[in-house]
């Protein structure tokens, strides 16, 4: 059974994914896991194909949400986008590659999306 942080961050993913449909995204994959990383949810538009990691807080957060995507988080990221190109054998062909940020603040009756779209360029090392 999944705990309330859980159930909170499913519904925040989803808003995500909705919200960029409605707003010329094709989503490609929510929760895509390859071992240990995960990317929330992959989307494609006219632009690019967009890696993009949602932070799903209550209104009482004290830190937006957008500032816990720190150093390993955007590695880990960076690791998975590259794992999702490899496993789809070159489908986006030489396609431009985003990694988004979308924080959601959740007050239990709606939500709200704040998007950071190219939100960092992350370091390979």
């Amino acid at each position: 059974m999944k705990t309330k942080t859980e159930l909170k961050g499913k519904r925040g993913e989803a808003a995500v994914a909705e919200f960029l449909a409605n707003n010329g995204h094709v989503v490609l994959d929510l929760n895509w896991r390859c071992g240990h990383l995960e990317v929330d949810v992959v989307t494609m538009d006219r632009l690019g194909l967009h890696f993009v990691e949602v932070k799903t807080r209550s209104s009482s957060a004290v830190i937006e949400p957008q500032e816990n995507v720190g150093f390993v988080k955007q590695r880990r990221l960076a690791e998975a986008a590259r794992r999702y190109l490899t496993k789809n054998g070159g489908r986006f062909g030489a396609m431009e590659v985003f990694f988004d940020v979308a924080a959601v603040i959740d007050d239990g009756k709606c939500l709200e999306i704040k998007y950071f779209p190219n939100a960092f360029v992350p370091i390979m090392t």
